[in-house]
């Protein structure tokens, strides 16, 4: 007779600690997080403040209101960031943010409301503030990129990817206000390419021939400029004495 009583305090006892837990877990999901409760890895670029001045966040609010899906795109954005996985947490109370930054591979321009922006591209085409960029040797970049906008993006990856698997070395890369492409190569100097961006691959494969035959010297050493704008039929300027 004496076992049913001893499994029935058990059972209590379980359900007296689950109910308190419940209640310690929905009251500290309640509770409002503050600037100092947010935990930053990742990278030692981004300071508590940076998180919350490019968030829609105000602070102090509660735990269980954040809605990190649309925190986690907004950091992204405005931090030029390549991931960032935000996560509410009980113990230790508070948001942990961790980042992903960008590895810039070129030095980049862009106009917003009518004033030059500087600061970096990496190899997806992303744009990068200066303020956000992080990596080694940023002043020692070669590649330069202007008239940076957000649709010129896929074509500007491909550029930047096909270099490092063929043997021309870009310098310069230049969007129009128009949207007209022209790179600049260390030996074949100007090279315009247009405004068909489902022509680049074909585009930079003529770019990488040409490359190739100058450095065989069966290619005028003195290029004025090269026109790919219909790449089955280029054109070639060469400086006259």
């Amino acid at each position: 007779m004496k076992k049913p009583k001893i499994f029935n305090n058990r059972s209590f006892l379980f359900l007296i600690i689950f109910l308190f837990s419940t209640s310690l877990l929905s009251l500290r999901t309640l509770k409002k997080v503050n600037v100092q409760d947010i935990r930053i890895s990742g990278s030692k670029l981004f300071s508590q403040n940076d998180l919350v001045s490019n968030s829609s966040l105000k602070f102090p609010i509660r735990l269980i209101f954040i809605k990190t899906n649309l925190l986690e795109k907004e950091l992204k954005q405005n931090l030029s960031l390549k991931n960032v996985s935000i996560s509410r947490q009980i113990f230790p109370f508070g948001l942990k943010v961790h980042v992903n930054t960008r590895t810039p591979i070129a030095l980049g321009e862009k106009i917003l409301n009518d004033k030059k922006i500087s600061g970096f591209i990496d190899k997806d085409g992303f744009f990068i503030y200066k303020q956000h960029a992080e990596g080694k040797k940023l002043d020692k970049l070669t590649i330069q990129v202007f008239g940076w906008r957000e649709k010129f993006k896929k074509i500007l990856s491909e550029i930047l990817i096909t270099q490092d698997n063929y043997e021309f070395e870009l310098v310069k890369v230049t969007f129009s206000p128009n949207g007209f492409l022209t790179v600049e190569e260390k030996d074949l100097k100007k090279i315009f390419l247009g405004f068909n961006p489902n022509l680049i691959n074909y585009q930079l494969q003529i770019i990488n021939k040409l490359k190739n035959e100058f450095k065989k010297n069966e290619f005028p050493k003195k290029i004025d400029n090269i026109d790919l704008t219909d790449p089955n039929k280029p054109k070639i300027k060469v400086f006259k004495p």
